[in-house]
């Protein structure tokens, strides 16, 4: 039955907190706790998280379901710096009702694998990247070996009205905010480079040709690959 709770600053280095099942409204008790990677928040009567959890960038698990949490777009932003966040739950609140409310959430917190007890598949990965930035989900599959590939969804052939079908995208599972970091992904996947190198002391000059004052020797190529 807990409403409030007193600073917990001199708990430094707390890791896991367990507060559920309160009736508790503000947060900012934890304004000192940095190291805490567990927080348990569920069934209290928190309104608003603004401000109050941002600092908490080692957070792993987070459970805020069971609340009065209202504004998801709030919600989400406050979580933002989070990257080590994997599990989190906000069902049973009233944002929980908007509308396309898990993409939205799977699409800003990229981070999360584990929403509202249930894993975070890949085609919902893509779907979030489709619905909330369908510019960058082109521009990441236009992207082939560090050169933008001019293709369309739809291509009309001639005059005639027929249309190609449209190609399959390939999502990678996390997007990407900048195309460039998507050249870098599919360059250090898939694309092979080769140097070679011979040892030119051994290789006869012109001159030394001519006047025949060198043997030829084979050649010894080293060839070095690596993606």
């Amino acid at each position: 039955g807990l409403r409030s709770i007193p600073s917990l600053s001199q708990f430094r280095r707390l890791r896991y907190l367990w507060i559920n099942n309160n009736k508790i409204q503000d947060l900012t008790f934890l304004i000192k706790n940095y190291c805490l990677t567990e927080l348990y928040l569920n069934n209290n009567e928190l309104t608003d998280i603004s401000g109050a959890l941002k600092h908490l960038c080692s957070l792993q698990i987070l459970f805020l379901h069971s609340n009065e949490l209202k504004k998801l777009g709030k919600t989400v932003k406050e979580l933002k710096g989070m990257r080590s966040l994997h599990t989190l739950s906000l069902f049973q609140n009233p944002l929980a009702c908007d509308r396309d409310y898990r993409l939205y959430v799977i699409y800003f917190l990229p981070s999360v694998q584990l929403l509202d007890r249930k894993l975070v598949t890949q085609r919902e990965r893509e779907s979030a990247l489709h619905l909330f930035n369908s510019k960058r989900a082109w521009v990441v599959q236009s992207i082939a070996f560090g050169k933008r590939v001019d293709t369309s969804l739809g291509t009309t052939v001639g005059s005639s009205r027929c249309t190609q079908p449209a190609r399959r995208l390939i999502m990678p599972s996390v997007p990407f905010e900048d195309p460039e970091d998507a050249v870098l992904v599919r360059a250090t996947r898939r694309s092979l480079m080769e140097f070679s190198s011979v040892d030119w002391n051994k290789v006869a000059t012109c001159q030394e040709r001519r006047l025949k004052n060198k043997a030829e020797e084979p050649l010894e190529k080293l060839t070095v690959r690596f993606r």
